[in-house]
């Protein structure tokens, strides 16, 4: 069963941890943490080791910063999180009082570090954020709350980072709304946080997501705060200064979950109604459509055709995105749309095919 580790540290929603991209000095590190200690709710983070892409990069001070991080509670009172990547990153964080630990999102797609970082936490109570990884394999993620849940962890929350991607996108990280959404699915009662500084990995948009994070009810926020973000050693571009952070908060609208204005739900209720007709109706559409597929599937058969008729496909896409985008649609749904459409009609008519093989 997982818990809500906010009631255990007696935070509100929406928490908010904040913090740099990486501890690079005390002195950094301590005025940061003074600068951000008036925020309510507020969890502070930093990253001491940092799995880095390539190996030239800023890899982190090491083990000294957690040393810093002690300082920033005896002198701020604020709660503390470090990211580990394998156990003995545990070990250290635990010796030095950490208060919260994260797993990052390469390590979160590696069902071995997942398993070794797991048994070390065997027995020990301390709440764990797992990060979405890199890639949008959304059991990966589930697996490593598993092996988590499996080893008596129970003080579980869900950092979305957003997933990357091989297209242009404004975005560093694509957010994949819905993946996140089957992840909570899967655990209705896990707190949800929201990074809008890797999905973003541009200062300039971290309103925007984080707004929309509130609006879907995410529990939280993870944003990376710098007392000087152009001169940060890592990821300067997508930090924000703790006046930025705070100028954040207090723009961000924050919306009830539901409310008893009778003539709200009232008004609600009747546009469910149409939302759930519209459904059967989009269904119905599909089952014509599917019919059509496989008539089509038995044409092809006859005449000895390939299923895949990739310049029809080609026009088709092309054709169906215009129509849409010019209904107000858009292309990022419309393709995603025919696409499950598309490989749904190629396996009906590839049973077709083989139907009298079996």
């Amino acid at each position: 069963m997982i818990n809500n580790f906010q009631n255990k540290f007696g935070l509100t929603k929406p928490i908010v941890i904040a913090g740099p991209c990486s501890a690079e000095s005390e002195k950094q590190t301590l005025e940061t943490a003074h600068q951000l200690k008036k925020h309510k709710n507020l969890i502070f983070r930093a990253g001491i080791w940092k799995p880095r892409t390539r190996p030239n990069s800023f890899q982190g001070i090491g083990s000294k910063g957690l040393q810093w991080i002690q300082k920033v509670k005896e002198e701020t009172g604020l709660k503390s999180t470090v990211e580990v990547a394998k156990a003995k990153h545990v070990e250290l964080s635990l010796k030095h009082d950490v208060d919260i630990l994260w797993i990052g999102a390469r390590t979160t797609g590696n069902p071995f570090a997942m398993q070794e970082i797991a048994d070390s936490l065997k027995g020990v109570e301390i709440p764990v954020m797992v990060k979405n990884p890199i890639n949008p394999e959304v059991n990966l993620w589930i697996g490593a709350i598993e092996r988590l849940l499996d080893n008596g962890i129970y003080d579980i929350a869900a950092i979305h980072r957003g997933f990357f991607t091989y297209k242009n996108s404004k975005y560093r990280n694509i957010p994949q709304w819905q993946l996140a959404l089957d992840l909570k699915r899967k655990f209705p009662k896990l707190p949800m946080i929201c990074d809008p500084s890797h999905i973003t990995g541009n200062s300039n948009h971290i309103l925007e997501i984080a707004q929309k994070a509130m609006d879907m009810s995410y529990d939280g926020l993870m944003i990376e705060t710098h007392i000087d973000p152009k001169n940060a050693l890592s990821d300067n571009e997508q930090q924000i200064s703790p006046l930025e952070l705070e100028n954040i908060l207090n723009k961000l609208v924050f919306r009830n979950f539901e409310t008893d204005d009778k003539e709200f739900k009232a008004n609600l209720k009747q546009l469910r109604i149409q939302i759930d007709d519209l459904d059967i109706e989009l269904l119905d559409v599909l089952k014509r459509r599917m019919d059509l597929v496989e008539k089509i599937g038995v044409h092809k058969k006859e005449n000895k055709v390939t299923i895949l008729q990739n310049k029809r496909w080609i026009e088709m896409l092309k054709s169906r995105v215009k129509y849409g985008e010019e209904n107000g649609l858009s292309e990022v749904f419309i393709q995603q749309l025919l696409k499950a459409i598309h490989q749904e009609s190629i396996d009906k008519q590839n049973n077709v095919m083989n139907k009298n093989k079996r």
